[in-house]
């Protein structure tokens, strides 16, 4: 955790190691509705696709040799109550970039966006991400171990005490790692 600098809040980072195959792990991880991050995620109950911008597979290869397949969405994710409910449930808009690269590493990148058809929900208060993601890397020689680093900055807002948010994000990055970790061997 470290302040952020232009912008408000805190940046969080978390890095694993865990001992499954980048494929299993990225099954665990992309952000795509139904998928199986809301199967063991407990930060997230629910995880839309608002509107498919862009989908260019094979198109990146030629145009970026770095990238094999890139796509770009918005979306909508819900997070339940938090911190024995002193956090209420959450929604978040989000443009999201997925970029899969030769090497075998993936990346999910987004950032808070507006859409008009994603008002709040009631019941949920609007959260904003900063530009934020989670990178899977497979480690050379161990095809059966992947490093997944995970960067986010969050504004839940609301009337929350600063206190209670920094108390909540770093059990919260550790949280998503054990279950990460869990998931990846047992779901996946």
């Amino acid at each position: 955790m470290r302040q952020a600098g232009r912008l408000a809040g805190r940046t969080y980072r978390g890095e694993g190691i865990v001992k499954a195959p980048w494929e299993k792990v990225w099954d665990c991880l992309k952000p795509l509705a139904g998928s199986l991050r809301e199967k063991w995620d407990e930060n997230v109950t629910s995880f839309e696709i608002v509107e498919s911008i862009t989908d260019t597979a094979g198109l990146w290869l030629r145009v970026r040799p770095c990238c094999l397949h890139e796509t770009l969405s918005v979306s909508r994710t819900a997070t339940p109550s938090a911190a024995m409910k002193l956090i209420s449930p959450r929604d978040f808009v989000d443009l999201v970039l997925v970029r899969a690269y030769e090497d075998g590493s993936i990346s999910s990148n987004a950032t808070h966006t507006e859409h008009p058809s994603c008002p709040t929900r009631p019941g949920y208060v609007r959260g904003f991400n900063h530009p934020c993601g989670c990178f899977c890397e497979p480690l050379p020689g161990e095809p059966s171990t992947t490093r997944v680093v995970a960067f986010f900055q969050t504004d839940l807002s609301g009337y929350l005490p600063q206190s209670v948010v920094e108390a909540f994000f770093p059990r919260s990055m550790a949280t998503f790692f054990t279950n990460l970790r869990r998931a990846s061997t047992s779901l996946c």
